[in-house]
């Protein structure tokens, strides 16, 4: 299951990451226009997880669990469809054990309350978390605080963390490390850095930095605009 899941996952994209992987402690992004996806393929990100029996946390800071939830239930669906996988119900176990979600909606995100929440799943849930997805988080109106806040909790529970970010067609600011706004002045504190761009022959995910290194040669991959499962590799 897990090799056959590997093959089409978006993550395939690390195969040429230096460390194959984003790693404890780090943080990773996803960006793209708004609509081509990234929470889909967040989503899928975390799939990659869960199939591996890591203990995940979905944070939410503008959709309800249950409509997170719903998002998983859909992918999951064109995963098990992808995958012809018999045992469908003894897989969705496995996750919804190993997932936990956080909303935090109305601007009520604090970075203490979530430290907070955290370290109570640890102590009395016996729930440590491995990865840490967080989606909805204004990057423009965070600011490079609440980035250097994320990078804490990843170091203080050793888990990766891995954001999406809305870029927009009409700011076309990029720094000389080709790393587009929003995160064009904070692009130092990520360890990883994925964009999604759709053109007329699909939707490609591309490695703009790895770690210590921008613009790794021939890193991206096709993704499948229906599931957002990775279909091919460029280059």
């Amino acid at each position: 299951m897990i090799e056959d899941y590997s093959k089409i996952s978006p993550l395939r994209v690390l195969e040429k990451s230096s460390l194959k992987e984003l790693g404890p402690g780090n943080l990773g992004v996803l960006m793209a226009r708004a609509g081509v996806g990234k929470t889909a393929c967040l989503i899928h990100i975390a799939f990659d997880k869960l199939i591996r029996r890591e203990k995940l946390v979905h944070i939410s800071l503008t959709d309800g669990p249950e409509k997170v939830a719903s998002y998983y239930n859909v992918i999951f669906y064109d995963l098990v469809k992808a995958l012809n996988i018999p045992y469908e119900q003894d897989l969705r176990v496995l996750m919804e054990q190993n997932r936990m979600i956080l909303a935090y909606l109305n601007r009520s995100f604090k970075m203490e309350r979530l430290r907070e929440n955290l370290g109570n799943l640890v102590q009395f849930g016996g729930f440590t978390p491995q990865c840490l997805i967080v989606d909805g988080l204004e990057f423009l109106e965070a600011g490079r605080g609440i980035v250097e806040g994320f990078k804490s909790i990843a170091r203080e529970f050793q888990a990766e963390v891995w954001f999406s970010a809305v870029t927009h067609r009409h700011i076309q600011e990029i720094n000389d490390r080709g790393i587009p706004n929003p995160l064009h002045e904070m692009d130092d504190l990520f360890d990883i850095i994925l964009q999604l761009q759709p053109d007329a022959t699909g939707v490609h995910l591309n490695l703009l930095k790895d770690h210590d290194t921008y613009g790794t040669p021939v890193a991206g991959i096709r993704i499948d605009p229906s599931t957002f499962l990775a279909t091919g590799r460029e280059g």
